[in-house]
């Protein structure tokens, strides 16, 4: 065996038993973010705006005062900047997330069963759009 066929070999002696237990170890993590999707758990930071922090949002800004005069009076409760005011940029995003929600709600409750079929390898059939005029 040459030079070459020696590298590779070794290459391959290396790397494949490797990719093997990544393949596995990716598997079980996303079997167990299934099983854990499905008991309605999800990882990741807490959110920085609260509900009762997005409620005051939307009702300050119902009297009209901006985002930039609301955001002083408002504390993030818990994570790593408990104790300190959210940013701009994330109360804007909470309200475009409400929005979204509010604009689609059965899109937001049918996401997790849509992701989980997903996971599983079944692909969601399409849905119809149901408008309603005002």
């Amino acid at each position: 065996m040459d030079a070459a066929g020696v590298d590779c070999a070794r290459w391959l002696s290396c790397h494949f038993p490797q990719g093997a237990e990544r393949e596995k170890i990716r598997e079980s993590t996303l079997e167990g973010l299934d099983t854990a999707s499905r008991k309605g758990k999800h990882g990741g930071r807490p959110p920085v705006i609260t509900d009762d922090m997005l409620h005051t949002v939307l009702r300050r800004r119902a009297n009209g005062e901006s985002v930039e005069q609301i955001q002083p009076a408002l504390i993030i409760p818990t994570g790593k900047r408990k104790g300190r005011n959210p940013s701009v940029a994330s109360i804007y995003r909470a309200l475009a997330e409400h929005a979204k929600r509010e604009a689609y709600p059965e899109a937001a409750e049918k996401a997790p069963a849509d992701f989980a079929a997903l996971q599983a390898g079944e692909v969601p059939g399409p849905r119809l759009l149901l408008v309603t005029s005002p």
